[in-house]
């Protein structure tokens, strides 16, 4: 999909791209740049988040930034226009797009104000632009604070004089230096960068620039004025007045593809779950030893990696288990390969990315892409890439001291392992009753494609080698 746009040699668009597989909308958590930042090819723009994942937007062209369409918080459908950039700094001013005048008549082409912006507002500020609205998504509540002092301006030089007086010769406007951080600084203390002295290299304000300026502003600031406040905001007040008995959270994102795929997975693969109490003892002790094996130096040595090889090593032995269902062509599709998928908790919600090839990989190689794989994760920076074409999943319930659980398969996959937690327990061994480490396996699988002897066959391996680690070289 083409993501820019030339509207003139001047100004170029950058659209929303797909970032995923068919993704139709994604919403823009951050922005890293503001109108008048110069931007470089490749620069990280902003940060959006997908039905998959959160992901960095890179600018494909040098400039400066002329218009931000969206503010943080809003989503945004594939296509759309997000930022325009100019790629001729310094040229005339005519080739800028020609904004609608705040106090005369629209021309035909220009959209008509929203409905709940206050009257007089003028359309196009300093440094901002008209934003495309959204039919899909209230935006982000609040407006900045510099755009409301100059449309404030505006207004009142409209209601002194009656009239806007005759059009006077544009005084090209320079935009305060700042970095974003001290931008926004800026904007929560009130403080019109214009107003600030700077101190920093070449004029760029500073954060002690902004606080050395708020202080005095703050001490004669005058109450303000409640017609200015935006309507969005006083609405959005009003709805949380209503609502103070409970939250109303919008379904998006990440949660809402949870959401589509765990209903599609339920009620399409028939789905079995089988059980195994397993004593996992001398597992435990390979995980002491391997932790103090020079070859596993720098890789992060725990239970769930001789858990995941316990699988491979499962699959491989039973390998018609690490299969798909294809409803459309009436086949069952086996998968000569292993991407191991591993359930990850994030601050966005469940996510299972996969470690491609796992079959393939040696033990220190494991480990490593499971660390990997888990630090993304946490750090929400997980590819939609990488959460793509997984055959079987761990998912580890044991971390929240659940001892086991059914879970639902991931749509596409044929199998599921859920591992409890690992408790000390009284067990017979040797036939006397010790406190030995034990947990319960559970496996859910897709009955169209694996019957209960597979399955079980599938468990019972996983559950020989916790058993008994050194299957691993036996079985392997």
């Amino acid at each position: 999909m083409t993501t820019m746009t030339q509207t003139s040699a001047r100004f170029r668009e950058f659209k929303m791209p797909d970032v995923g597989e068919g993704l139709t909308e994604a919403e823009i958590l951050k922005w890293f740049v503001q109108p008048g930042d110069t931007v470089t090819d490749g620069q990280v723009v902003c940060e959006v988040e997908t039905a998959k994942a959160a992901v960095e937007l890179p600018i494909p062209f040098d400039g400066v930034v002329h218009e931000l369409r969206f503010g943080e918080g809003t989503t945004v459908d594939v296509g759309q226009v997000i930022i325009t950039v100019d790629v001729a700094p310094g040229t005339p001013e005519e080739a800028a797009p020609a904004p609608a005048a705040s106090a005369a008549p629209a021309a035909p082409e220009a959209p008509a104000a929203p409905a709940d912006e206050p009257k007089g507002r003028t359309p196009v500020l300093v440094g901002y632009g008209v934003a495309e609205s959204s039919t899909k998504r209230r935006p982000r509540k609040g407006a900045a604070p510099e755009a409301a002092a100059v449309a404030a301006a505006v207004q009142a030089e409209l209601n002194g004089h009656g009239a806007p007086a005759a059009p006077e010769p544009e005084v090209p406007v320079t935009r305060p230096l700042a970095k974003p951080p001290v931008r926004k600084l800026a904007k929560d203390l009130g403080v019109d960068l214009a107003s600030v002295v700077p101190t920093g290299k070449d004029g760029i304000i500073t954060r002690e620039d902004v606080h050395a300026a708020a202080a005095p502003a703050q001490a004669a600031a005058p109450a303000p004025v409640p017609a200015a406040e935006p309507v969005t905001a006083a609405a959005d007040k009003a709805e949380a007045a209503v609502s103070a008995r409970e939250t109303r959270i919008p379904i998006k994102g990440v949660r809402k593809a949870i959401a589509q795929a765990m209903v599609g997975s339920a009620f399409t693969a028939p789905h079995v779950t089988e059980f195994v109490t397993v004593d996992v003892t001398r597992t435990m002790k390979l995980v002491a030893e391997l932790k103090e094996d020079k070859d596993m130096a720098g890789v992060r040595v725990n239970p769930l990696l001789i858990i995941a090889k316990a699988l491979l090593v499962a699959i491989k032995r039973n390998p018609e288990v690490n299969a798909a269902w294809d409803e459309a062509n009436q086949e069952i599709v086996q998968k000569h390969y292993v991407n191991l998928g591993i359930a990850a908790a994030t601050p966005r919600g469940l996510i299972v990315p996969n470690i491609k090839d796992a079959h393939d990989k040696t033990l220190p190689q494991l480990a490593e892409a499971l660390g990997e794989l888990v630090a993304t994760a946490r750090d929400g920076k997980t590819s939609p890439a990488a959460m793509a074409g997984g055959t079987v999943t761990i998912t580890n319930v044991g971390v929240f001291g659940v001892d086991t659980g059914t879970p639902i398969l991931n749509p596409g996959e044929s199998a599921i392992l859920a591992v409890g937690a690992i408790k000390l327990q009284p067990w017979v061994h040797k036939g006397k009753v010790k406190p030995r480490q034990v947990t319960t396996l559970a496996l859910s699988f897709d009955h169209r494609l694996v019957d209960g002897e597979l399955g079980s066959k599938v468990l019972a391996d996983v559950a020989a080698i916790l058993e008994q680690p050194k299957r691993l070289i036996t079985w392997a």
